[in-house]
């Protein structure tokens, strides 16, 4: 059995409460990242900050407002503001199986990894299952890996 454990990101990018969206925009743009947990002093996950968050909490382009004005506005907006708190969380010995049918059943970007208390121990996204995906498929290729043969529909 595979678990989240196995293939989640340990080393997590995170934001406190009173970080600024201007905060979260550059982590999410120098790390290349969508997803940001939001935690409290003691590491405990409180909520999630997104791009798609993001996205919404900016003015529109078509209203005329340039990157430097957004940025100042962003700066004084702290992430609670626009941070979600009904996300759904993981333990690290969830299966890789239920947490990818919670992703796709659910149509998440991540799952936030948490262990007793709510700490946040990792993050396991999409690209993750991608990543694990593109390896299975090399495998094969390379003849380490075979899958049987399923009839139609299943």
């Amino acid at each position: 059995m595979i678990y989240v454990s196995d293939l989640m990101t340990e080393d997590v990018f995170t934001l406190k409460m009173r970080d600024t969206l201007k905060t979260a925009r550059s982590m999410m743009n120098l790390a290349r990242i969508r997803h940001v947990p939001i935690v409290d002093g003691q590491d405990r996950f409180i909520g999630l900050v997104t791009h798609r968050d993001l996205l919404k909490a900016t003015i529109s382009s078509l209203a005329g407002v340039d990157r430097v004005v957004q940025d100042e506005i962003d700066a004084g907006i702290p992430v609670s503001e626009i941070m979600r708190t009904d996300v759904t969380t993981v333990a690290p010995d969830t299966t890789l199986r239920e947490a990818a049918q919670l992703l796709l059943q659910h149509k998440y970007g991540c799952l936030p990894v948490v262990s007793s208390g709510r700490r946040l121990v990792g993050i396991i996204t999409e690209a993750d299952f991608l990543r694990l995906a593109i390896s299975l498929m090399a495998a094969m290729d390379d003849g380490v890996l075979d899958f049987p043969d399923y009839p139609d529909g299943e």
